[in-house]
C-alpha cells in the first residue's frame, strides 16, 4: 500500500492584486525614503509577479478605506493582535473551501475522513480552523485533528509526511491535510530591504490534499529534508509588535543555488535531476527559481508550474507548493511519470519529496483556477480522482461518488 494524493483543492480570497497597483501604492507613502522609493520599485517589478490575492480589500487602492488603509490613502500598521484578530475571521473560510474542494474531486464522504492536518504561520487561534473544517463540512466529531504551525513556507511536507504515516499505519486512514496563510495581514510600510521584498511577493490562499492509500493521483514515494545551518539567519519568521517580520536576505536564492542538488540527491539515486520531467518548486521568489533551475539544470519547462503560480498568486507561503503541483496536473502529466516537489523554510531548511502519477490521474487531476467569490473566499478546482467503490478506503462514506470527473 502506498499512500496517495489522491485530490487537492483550492481557494483564493476576492481581492486581486495587481502588482503595479500595489507597487505604486507602497511608493507613495510620505514617510518612505526615496531610497525605499527605488528600492519597492526593482523589487515590485523584478519579481516576476503580476497578480496576487488578499483577505483586505484596501490594499486595492480603488477600493474603499480600511483598517490597512485610511482614506487619505495612507498605509496604517495595525498592531499584532488587531492582525491576528482579523486572522480569526478570514482564515477559517479559506481552511473550509479548499477542504469542501478537495473532498468534491476525491469523491469522498465527509464521513470517511479520518484524520485532519491543518497547517498556517500566519495567525493563532483556539478553538481553530481545524474544528470549522470538521463542524462546516460534516466530518466526525471524532475524527483525529493535528495541527502544524509556524514552519513557514515548507510546512505542506511535514504535514504530508504526517499523512503519509498515518496511512502506512492504517490502510483505512483518509487524510485531509490543509494550509491556509494570510500572508499579506503582515504588510506594513518599511525601508527596510527584506520587509520591502515581502511586500513584493507574499499573497493569500489556502490548498488543501486528501491522501490515502493506494488509487489515482501522485504516489508519495519518498522524502527528504536538508538544513543548511550557514543559512540560519537568512531566512526567518518572527512575531513582532506590528505584525510577523519576514528576515529574507538576499542571499537565500545563492544559498539555496549552492544546496538544492545535494537536498534532492536522495530521491534522485544515480539518475540526473533531468530525469525528472516536472519539478514543483516553491516559488518563493523568481531569484529562487533561476538559482534552483540553474543548480539542476533543468529546462524552463521543468519549472514552467511554478513560475505560473508565482506570476498569478506570489507566495502563499505553505500552500503554495500545493499550487504548483495542482498546477503541474492541469497540464497533463503522464502514468508513471516522476514528479519531484520541493520547498524552502527557516532554517534554512529544504524539504522535499519524490512523486510518481498514477492512472488516471491525467485529465481526473485537471480543474479550474481557483474562483473568487462573494463571501470574501475563493474555491478552485485543481484535482479530483476517480475512486473504486469495492477497494478504495474512500468508499467507506455512504455519499462517495465514482468517477467523478
Amino acid at each position: 500500500m502506498s499512500a496517495t494524493i489522491r485530490a487537492i483543492g483550492t481557494a483564493v480570497p476576492q481581492t486581486t492584486l495587481g502588482q503595479s497597483d500595489v507597487r505604486d501604492l507602497f511608493r507613495s507613502q510620505t514617510d518612505t525614503t526615496r531610497l525605499a522609493q527605488r528600492l519597492i520599485g526593482a523589487a515590485f517589478d523584478g519579481s516576476a509577479v503580476d497578480t496576487r490575492h488578499t483577505v483586505l480589500p484596501e490594499l486595492d487602492p480603488t477600493a474603499d478605506a480600511g483598517a490597512f488603509r485610511d482614506a487619505a490613502g495612507a498605509l496604517v500598521s495595525p498592531s499584532t493582535g488587531s492582525r491576528n484578530d482579523a486572522y480569526r475571521v478570514l482564515a477559517p473560510p479559506l481552511f473550509v473551501a479548499s477542504a469542501r474542494e478537495a473532498l468534491t474531486r476525491a469523491g469522498a464522504a465527509p464521513s470517511s475522513i479520518t484524520h485532519v492536518v491543518t497547517v498556517s504561520c500566519t495567525g493563532f487561534t483556539q478553538p481553530g480552523p481545524d474544528l470549522d473544517i470538521v463542524e462546516q463540512l460534516g466530518l466526525r466529531p471524532s475524527v483525529f485533528r493535528q495541527h502544524i504551525g509556524f514552519m513557514g513556507c515548507c510546512a505542506a511536507f511535514p504535514a504530508l509526511r504526517v499523512a503519509a504515516a498515518f496511512v502506512d499505519a492504517d490502510p483505512d486512514a483518509v487524510v485531509l491535510v490543509v494550509c491556509a496563510e494570510l500572508c499579506t495581514l503582515h504588510v506594513r510600510t518599511s525601508d527596510d530591504p527584506d520587509q520591502i521584498v515581502s511586500n513584493s511577493v507574499f499573497g493569500d490562499g489556502a490548498a488543501a490534499a486528501l491522501v490515502a492509500a493506494d488509487g489515482p493521483g501522485l504516489r508519495i514515494d519518498d522524502f527528504a529534508t536538508s538544513v543548511v545551518s550557514e543559512g540560519a539567519g537568512d531566512m526567518a519568521w518572527n512575531i513582532g509588535d506590528e505584525g510577523f517580520e519576514m528576515v529574507l536576505s538576499t542571499a537565500v536564492p545563492k544559498l539555496i543555488g549552492q544546496h538544492a542538488g545535494a537536498a534532492v540527491a536522495p530521491l534522485l539515486g544515480d539518475a540526473p535531476a533531468t530525469s525528472v520531467p516536472t519539478w514543483a518548486v516553491h516559488p518563493g521568489g523568481r531569484a529562487i527559481l533561476d538559482r534552483t533551475q540553474e543548480a539542476l539544470g533543468l529546462p524552463d519547462a521543468a519549472l514552467a508550474a511554478s513560475r505560473t503560480v508565482l506570476r498569478e498568486h506570489g507566495n502563499m507561503s505553505s500552500a503554495t507548493v500545493l499550487f504548483v503541483l495542482a498546477e503541474a496536473l492541469g497540464s497533463g502529466l503522464e502514468d508513471g511519470e516522476p514528479v519531484i516537489a520541493l520547498a524552502f523554510g527557516p532554517g534554512l531548511t529544504v524539504e522535499c519529496a519524490r512523486l510518481t502519477v498514477a492512472t488516471p490521474a491525467r485529465g481526473a487531476l485537471a480543474g479550474a483556477a481557483p474562483a473568487a467569490v462573494a463571501d470574501g473566499t475563493g474555491t478552485g478546482t485543481r484535482t479530483g480522482t476517480d475512486t473504486d467503490t469495492d477497494t478504495d478506503p474512500l468508499a467507506t462514506g455512504a455519499a462517495m461518488t465514482a468517477g467523478r470527473p
